[in-house]
């Protein structure tokens, strides 16, 4: 009798997702222990996340962020399949799929991602436009365009959020819309980009200060209308007029993760072990955003593209190790430093000793 083949599902086709499975498939099994490797998507395209603001200047076509998985996937034994996660049945080892099929696992891979909350303020969920998936850049563009068509003098823009989607997302659109572009961050600490070196800190105010960017620090989102934002600042409550309101602001994990009967922090992120194997499912791993991960050093590690570009090569190998009888490798984290674009034709970047900004960062982070 044939021993039956084992089933690895991995939910999720971003960073973490994608990679742990073209891993997968490299790895050296033997014939009779390969096992079917399934990727489960809701969209049928990889997103190349850091390159989603050049979709808006028009720098790069969607092509060239935005992949399909058929292709990708190519020759590499990995199965794809589009759908939405409506399920997943832990004691029973199954994946529920939205108008879809019931599919098995041996080993699953949680690689979900986050999603942006529109809840947290009165009027955001009907008024304000988030910036995380393709189909987030394109409602946006449709919105640009429609305002760049109009007979208004001036286009007013408040983003909400002064961390790194915020800041380079008032760089891009101000250097599109350029003299009719009148911008504002509004950010509740009392800086912007509170997590980053101190060389991409000054690097980035001096894009938005050259591009008559308004800074509203220490300032909390009261409440968003359909063409005004009000704003707390010091007590004192401010009703400005704005022709589009961006939202940048908060991660959360999706429902479907949410509910699971899962070890979970206070932001609803599921805790692993430095192996990234889920407290008391070693079945199940868990990566990325959704995530609450301290590596081997006991350092938490970020929420962000190359965090899980990292997880995903212990991911597979730790899957592979638990099916080949092998030792499981604790994560190590590596910080390669970080890149944000600044505008057209304008980045910095600092990490591996080095520290750039301007045209050549901009060159440096496009290879």
């Amino acid at each position: 009798m044939t021993e039956q083949t084992s089933r690895i599902c991995i939910l999720g086709g971003g960073f973490g997702g994608l990679y742990t499975a073209l891993r997968l498939s490299q790895l050296p099994w033997e014939s009779t222990q390969k096992p079917e490797i399934v990727l489960v998507d809701q969209s049928d395209r990889f997103l190349f996340s850091p390159l989603l603001y050049e979709l808006l200047t028009g720098e790069l076509q969607t092509w060239e962020i935005a992949p399909p998985f058929e292709e990708l996937l190519q020759g590499t034994g990995v199965r794809f399949y589009q759908g939405v996660v409506s399920g997943i049945d832990i004691d029973q080892q199954r994946v529920n799929i939205q108008e879809g099929p019931e599919i098995p696992y041996d080993r699953l891979v949680l690689a979900l991602g986050g999603e942006t909350p529109l809840d947290l303020v009165p009027g955001a969920a009907a008024y304000a436009y988030t910036f995380r998936t393709i189909s987030d850049a394109y409602r946006l563009e449709e919105r640009l365009r429609f305002l760049e068509e109009s007979d208004a003098d001036k286009i007013r823009v408040a983003i909400v959020g002064a961390g790194y989607s915020g800041v380079e997302l008032a760089c891009k659109l101000a250097d599109r819309l350029g003299e009719r572009g009148r911008f504002r961050i509004v950010e509740i600490a009392d800086q912007i980009l509170r997590t980053s070196p101190e060389f991409n800190r000054e690097a980035a105010k001096k894009a938005i200060d050259a591009r008559g960017v308004f800074l509203d620090l220490e300032t909390k989102v009261e409440s968003i209308e359909q063409n005004s934002i009000s704003l707390e600042y010091k007590n004192q409550l401010d009703t400005i007029p704005v022709d589009l309101v961006i939202w940048t602001v908060g991660t959360r994990v999706a429902p479907v993760v949410k509910s699971l009967p899962l070890k979970q922090n206070q932001r609803g992120q599921i805790t692993t072990t430095s192996n990234l194997q889920v407290l008391d499912h070693p079945e199940i791993f868990a990566l990325g955003d959704l995530a609450d991960c301290h590596d081997a050093e006991g350092q938490q590690v970020p929420a962000t593209a190359q965090a899980a570009f990292q997880q995903a090569d212990y991911t597979a190998w730790n899957i592979w190790a638990t099916l080949t009888n092998r030792p499981l490798l604790p994560f190590h984290y590596q910080q390669l430093g970080e890149m944000m674009a600044l505008g057209i034709d304008n980045a910095t970047l600092t990490g591996l000793g080095i520290k750039l900004d301007g045209p050549l960062a901009y060159v440096a982070r496009r290879a």
